[in-house]
């Protein structure tokens, strides 16, 4: 039985993922760690959260594993403090779906999430029910540890010059959307040195604020508030703020990938080497990297394959085009109180981000998706494969070529659809590129 999708565990609370399920996960990872492991555990602020902390716990404990509980945390302040304090970690969260979800994430002992043999070693001893316990007097011990956040937060002013941020009076606005960035975020930004005007700052796991997917039409309120208090930027996070997604001075919602196209330059020109990212990152990145005499590497969609590639390839940096950026003289993860502490250092030393985005190259994206049942998912892409047009690329699900325009489809990791990016050089064409691909994949899965 498969648990683990592109990015951990998920499922909707109570009805997909119940405390029994969640139970037997945590005897599935107690039978595949080392004893003497010890183990961080953390979660986003959803209010199912708590109650799926203590089933993953209970099974830990019973088999004899010291645990330190992390508290409310971003799931990349978890990954800091494994890296550097524990052995393995746990992070209770669905990062961007919606409030009725929630999941499971594991980071093995560099911070890094699991490798897929791993998470096959924890998908095997599911299957077989493993069950390891030990004598009362060998149980494990669970005890806090309040200083995680702080640690976390310190790391990344330590990769920031403050001189570049501090006496530049930048105001930044900060949408939280309720999420585990409210613990950290507002207060990091401030530290840097800028006026912050915060935006749904309260850790609230019905996300009242707005949906956990920083969106353009999720973002509306922010960049209103941008434009209201003439901030200099504002960031928006998701559920569990490994991503942040930024809105210019002129109140524009910039997309990830023009964002991650922004901070790669930026990194290239200081230091030139590999960026890592998936296939469907736009064309805008690959461009400026080579302008800087530096390489792009594809691997397919996933923060956890891209931080391993990283690591293979020695990368200066990596991401992805939804907003997860990966700085690995931090840390190899998705960190988005890094990614924002990095352009507001970023906008302080080279003026207006609309400048900065303006001066990439020039692409348009239309994303769309379509409804496929898990059962369908594989069947579906082996379709759709047989009668690929000379040339296409498998890497992930199938990416086509079209003259100055591309479409990449395949199947999510986490949610029943089907996913349809395209780009090209006007937005006209990405969309009638996009639609085209989607109608032919809507026909190829009316044959089954």
């Amino acid at each position: 039985m498969r648990l683990f999708g592109t990015n951990g565990i998920r499922g909707v609370a109570n009805v997909d993922l119940t405390v029994d399920h969640v139970r037997d996960i945590g005897q599935a990872v107690a039978a595949y760690l080392d004893a003497g492991t010890e183990i961080a555990i953390g979660g986003d602020t959803r209010t199912s959260t708590p109650m799926f902390r203590a089933a993953v716990a209970g099974p830990l404990l019973e088999a004899g594993f010291d645990l330190w509980d992390l508290g409310m945390l971003p799931t990349p302040a978890l990954q800091f403090n494994v890296k550097h304090r524990y052995d393995f970690g746990v992070m209770v969260t669905a990062s961007h779906n919606p409030p009725q979800f929630n999941g499971l994430k594991c980071i093995a002992g560099d911070g890094t999430e699991l490798e897929r043999w791993q998470e096959e070693r924890i998908e095997e001893h599911f299957a077989r029910k493993t069950k390891p316990t030990v004598d009362w007097r060998d149980l494990g011990s669970l005890r806090a540890d309040h200083s995680a956040g702080k640690r976390y937060a310190d790391a990344i002013l330590a990769q920031v010059d403050p001189r570049a941020v501090k006496g530049k009076g930048l105001t930044v606005a900060v949408d939280c959307g309720n999420g585990a960035a409210s613990l950290v975020a507002p207060h990091l930004v401030e530290q840097l040195g800028c006026r912050v005007v915060s935006l749904n700052s309260q850790p609230q796991g019905t996300f009242p604020g707005r949906d956990s997917e920083p969106s353009e039409e999720n973002l509306t309120t922010l960049s209103a508030l941008v434009k209201e208090t003439k901030a200099a930027l504002g960031v928006a996070f998701d559920g569990d703020a490994d991503r942040a997604i930024f809105i210019d001075e002129k109140g524009r919602y910039l997309p990830g990938d023009k964002s991650f196209a922004i901070m790669a330059r930026a990194v290239t020109e200081k230091k030139q080497g590999k960026v890592v990212t998936p296939v469907s990152s736009s064309r805008a990145v690959e461009e400026v990297v080579r302008k800087n005499k530096s390489e792009i590497v594809y691997t397919a969609v996933g923060a956890p394959l891209v931080a391993r590639r990283m690591i293979e390839e020695s990368a200066v940096f990596g991401g992805e085009e939804n907003g997860g950026m990966i700085f690995p003289e931090h840390q190899v993860c998705r960190d988005g109180c890094m990614s924002a502490a990095k352009m507001i250092e970023l906008v302080a030393r080279r003026g207006p981000l609309s400048k900065l985005a303006d001066s990439l190259p020039k692409y348009f994206s239309h994303k769309t998706k379509l409804a496929c049942p898990e059962a369908l998912k594989q069947p579906l892409l082996a379709k759709l494969k047989e009668t690929a047009p000379s040339g296409a690329d498998f890497t992930d699900g199938m990416k086509v070529v079209e003259g100055d325009a591309w479409v990449l489809i395949r199947p999510s990791g986490t949610e029943d659809i089907f996913r349809i990016f395209a780009e090209a050089r006007t937005p006209q064409k990405a969309k009638l590129v996009g639609e085209k691909w989607k109608a032919a994949t809507a026909k190829a899965m009316k044959r089954f």
